[in-house]
């Protein structure tokens, strides 16, 4: 996978794991980055799949409609492509926090719902529900910030609430953070993530 490693100033943090929307690269969430987390570890990757010439991490049959198979294979793709990263780079793969907007959100989602310590942690952005009727594995112990909009064009919020429910049921210490706008991220739903990066990572005794 295309993508970029810059190393951080703390090797206590975890490592920010950037996935990016459709349309955007490995370099798009940089700029969050240097807000939620300056001093952490980033690698940025992009999504291998295109939908007419725009990235993305897995195919959809329609918009909101996954397609499931492509999901399931590209999921494990990144879950591997983490740990050679890991290995590539000297970070500690069990200590890898993802930070995803809309498609890149859903992978990040979907890392949880498949792939048991896959991720310490996840900054959600505009999520779905990555599948249905699965169980999920024991997410105990795992943080997850997810950042909506009350007005998203392309997400019920009914599909938002399912997402948090599936965690907390899976034992994640969800936080919902709900803003007046649509589908574009706000500077206020970054900075409630920052306050939430801080309680979980930064200033952690």
């Amino acid at each position: 996978m295309k993508h970029v490693f810059i190393e951080g100033k703390r090797k206590d943090l975890p490592t920010l794991l950037l996935l990016h929307g459709t349309g955007g690269n490995e370099r798009d969430l940089l700029s969050l980055a240097e807000i939620i987390a300056p001093d952490a570890s980033v690698l940025g990757v992009r999504g291998n799949v295109l939908e007419n010439g725009m990235p993305r991490f897995f195919r959809r049959l329609a918009e909101g409609v996954f397609d499931i198979e492509d999901l399931i294979f590209r999921t494990q793709e990144l879950n591997d492509h983490i740990s050679d990263f890991a290995e590539q780079y000297s970070f500690n793969r069990d200590h890898v926090v993802a930070i995803g907007y809309s498609n890149g959100a859903n992978i990040a989602a979907s890392l949880l719902y498949h792939h048991q310590n896959s991720l310490q942690g996840a900054i959600l952005f505009h999520a779905m529900v990555p599948r249905q009727h699965i169980e999920l594995p024991s997410l105990a112990n795992v943080p997850v910030f997810i950042g909506a909009g009350k007005r998203d064009s392309l997400i019920d919020p009914e599909q938002t609430k399912e997402l948090s429910a599936h965690l907390r049921q899976a034992g994640a210490d969800v936080t919902e953070y709900w803003t007046e706008g649509g589908h574009q991220l706000t500077r206020e739903e970054v900075e409630k993530a920052k306050e939430w990066f801080d309680q979980h990572y930064t200033n952690r005794k």
